[in-house]
């Protein structure tokens, strides 16, 4: 399995994917796990990425354009593209579960306010929320899922029985 983050703090994204069990995972060729920066495909001189709000209000927004440039270029034929954001669907073991059979993850972290909503419309497949609360970034949030990920693949816990036999484990 690869899985991509797309990410303005690319650092938070992996420093918890580097130990123990995810890290033997990585070793062994389970996973692939790469951190991406926004901040490089972004045209601006300063390489900013965020603007204000298109119908106002506080805070800021990520760009359409680095985004769309971003998940356009790293996404491939058979990707899933996850935007992590507190409005999405509560994540689940059913779910992380069927995200382990996927090929390829590009998790789009959302910062500021949230992304542009025309990326979410066109390039986005699922919105994915790990609690009701706000974190600083996406990034924390895609280290969860990818931590939760990993542990499912076949060979990652060196026991298969182990993840069947889990406290959030289908019956």
């Amino acid at each position: 399995m690869r899985i991509d983050n797309l990410t303005l703090f690319p650092e938070i994204a992996l420093a918890p994917l580097g130990d123990s069990i995810i890290r033997r995972a990585r070793d062994a060729g389970l996973a692939e796990v790469y951190g991406h920066n926004l901040r490089d495909w972004s045209e601006d001189k300063h390489r900013r990425v965020d603007d204000s709000p298109c119908g106002g209000g506080p805070g800021m927004v990520l760009q359409p354009g680095p985004l769309r440039a971003a998940i356009t270029e790293l996404k491939k034929e058979n990707t899933r593209v996850i935007l992590m954001t507190p409005q999405g669907v509560p994540l689940k073991q059913a779910r992380v579960r069927e995200l382990s059979s996927e090929s390829h993850l590009l998790i789009v972290c959302g910062h500021y306010e949230g992304i542009d909503h025309r990326i979410v419309e066109t390039l986005i497949d699922e919105e994915i929320s790990i609690g009701d609360y706000v974190l600083t970034n996406g990034a924390i949030a895609a280290a969860v899922l990818c931590d939760a990920v990993i542990r499912l693949l076949p060979g990652a816990l060196g026991d298969d029985r182990s993840s069947i036999e889990e406290s959030f484990s289908d019956p």
